[in-house]
């Protein structure tokens, strides 16, 4: 059950707690049917999270529904990057790189357990490279523009390095038009996580959150929008708000559509996706930006415990938003990419999970949409819903901020944003390098959950067999699914598998064997039958199966 706070809550009120926030479906879903609310966000990603987060350390009472699972759409998908974007600097966006690394900045002191420091290495390569040695000089000009906007505040400047350093983090790279490298920092985060963590922040501040909750349609007033119909877990009810907020990205023009008849449709969807290979098949210990023979995109591959990321794409994408996977012609695009680069050969056998995403890009239908600017726009529409698309992950706290600002003009209130100093569950007194130093599952657990990881640690103490790990390879442990179930919403395998662990997208077939192991623990957590675990299981099992097939066997995403 979820203790109300004050209603001027203070930072500390999320920042430590004293026990762990327990989450109950039935009691959230019957304060949001008996409540009204000042604000009810739709939409369970990154910009949903922040917006309700931002609404409920003003004091609004504030509520968030999504559809599916709290970022199991862009949201989990993403390249994983907290990061100005050099890119940006390129296409002459400075602003947007000076403000994005201010963000980061900011990501860093909230979330230390979450977002953490990750240098980038260009090589410098004779022929066939991203550049040779006479761009190089240029190129280390736009490093320096991003040192001096924002890129100091992660401790470090960029670097030139030589042939030998470059090989010492990047002991694979074919060596012979190696001329040496640039590296410059950045950060990267475990995206759904970081979004679980900024919902679950709201909620300790007071803040109502759902997943499986699907607004079937909006409650209408005097011809403005009132809030919303909603279905969740076979259950119909209304949601009454004074303010709602349409935060469901490539899903924006269905919900737009639903509150003003004479919408047109106004996002571009460009798809994105990334695969992961073992990292003993690479070997790099940074992330290395390649070039892919004949595109214009840069590819990047990360290393991630024991796993190396490639990605990503950027293309135009026409299918169903509900569906999307990585193709076999993306993976074979990357690993092209990846082969080009370094010596050895990753084949399709190599790779052991894949995602495919959607940015929701607003703007024209002409032109590339690698070209096109990530800003955000918030809008008022004409019966009063507040519709907020596009930005990056990045910028996504400031886009809260915006949000709700455009929800107190609707209200006719007046209230600063709290976040921007405003630590995220776990990441108060959180230090990073005596979590690290501890090595072993005290290590893991902190980086997953930060200062809260003792409530894991306490479910492990009083049943030791919870610390047993459920997913082959990998460190996630049995406490953490029952964490999952407890405090994180977590209704399904899916939920455990592919967002509260990750297990889906760095050993896929791993996490199929632990599939009915999760789904066991699930049903004594949540008093499933026998039926409903089975079914969760198998629809678990039948999900990563298609996206093998249209990973695999080219079937049609």
């Amino acid at each position: 059950m979820i203790t109300m706070p004050a209603r001027k809550p203070r930072r500390s009120a999320a920042a430590t707690r004293r026990t762990p926030l327990l989450l109950d479906r039935a009691a959230l879903k019957r304060r949001l049917a008996d409540d009204t609310y000042d604000v009810l966000v739709i939409g369970g990603g990154i910009t949903g999270a922040y917006a309700v987060l931002d609404a409920a350390s003003r004091g609004l009472r504030a509520a968030l529904i999504e559809k599916d699972d709290f970022a199991s759409g862009t949201s989990s998908k993403s390249s994983k990057m907290v990061h100005g974007g050099l890119r940006y600097i390129e296409q002459g966006n400075v602003n947007l790189v000076r403000h994005s690394l201010l963000e980061r900045h900011r990501f860093r002191k909230n979330a230390p357990h979450l977002v953490h420091r990750l240098p980038f290495l260009f090589p410098i390569l004779e022929k066939e490279g991203i550049f040779d040695a006479r761009l190089a000089k240029g190129f280390e000009g736009l490093l320096w523009t991003y040192d001096l906007v924002g890129g100091w505040r992660i401790g470090k400047l960029h670097q030139r390095l030589t042939v030998p350093e470059v090989l010492a983090q990047a002991p694979t790279l074919r060596a012979e038009n190696l001329k040496g490298g640039l590296m410059y920092f950045d950060a990267r985060t475990d995206d759904a996580r970081l979004v679980l963590t900024i919902v679950r922040t709201a909620a300790a501040l007071g803040a109502t959150i759902l997943n499986g909750a699907r607004a079937e349609g909006l409650l209408m007033q005097m011809g403005k929008v009132a809030g919303a119909r909603v279905s969740a877990d076979g259950d119909t009810f209304d949601i009454r708000a004074r303010a709602v907020v349409n935060a469901t990205g490539v899903w924006t023009d269905e919900l737009d559509a639903k509150a003003d008849d004479g919408h047109k449709p106004q996002v571009r969807p460009a798809k994105g996706v990334h695969i992961v290979v073992p990292w003993d098949k690479v070997r790099i210990n940074c992330t290395v930006t390649v070039p892919i023979p004949g595109r214009a995109r840069r590819a990047t591959c990360t290393r991630w415990g024991n796993s190396v990321v490639l990605g990503t794409t950027d293309e135009d994408y026409q299918g169903s938003p509900d569906d999307v996977h990585c193709t076999r012609e993306e993976m074979d695009f990357l690993l092209e990419g990846a082969n080009t680069a370094f010596e050895g050969k990753l084949t399709p056998d190599d790779v052991v999970g894949s995602i495919g995403g959607l940015r929701p890009l607003v703007g024209g239908r002409e032109g590339a949409t690698l070209d096109m600017r990530r800003d955000h726009h918030i809008a008022i529409g004409r019966t009063g819903m507040v519709t907020v698309t596009g930005g990056k992950l990045t910028t996504s706290r400031h886009m809260g901020e915006l949000v709700i600002d455009k929800v107190m003009t609707v209200l006719g209130r007046k209230g600063k944003s709290r976040t921007t100093d405003l630590p995220l569950l776990g990441g108060a007194g959180y230090d990073a390098e005596a979590v690290a130093a501890s090595g072993g599952i005290a290590a893991h657990l902190g980086e997953r959950f930060g200062t809260e990881a003792r409530f894991v640690g306490d479910l492990i103490q009083d049943d030791p067999a919870l610390a047993e790990p459920i997913v082959a390879g990998l460190p996630y442990t049995r406490a953490e699914v029952v964490y999952a179930a407890r405090a994180e919403l977590a209704r399904s395998v899916d939920d455990v598998l592919s967002r509260r662990m990750r297990a889906r997208l760095f050993a896929r077939d791993a996490s199929v064997d632990a599939a009915a192991a999760v789904g066991a623990i699930l049903g004594q957590e949540l008093n499933l039958s026998e039926a409903e675990v089975d079914r969760s299981v198998a629809e678990y099992l039948a999900a990563v199966q298609h996206e093998k097939s249209v990973l695999l066997e080219g079937a049609a995403a």
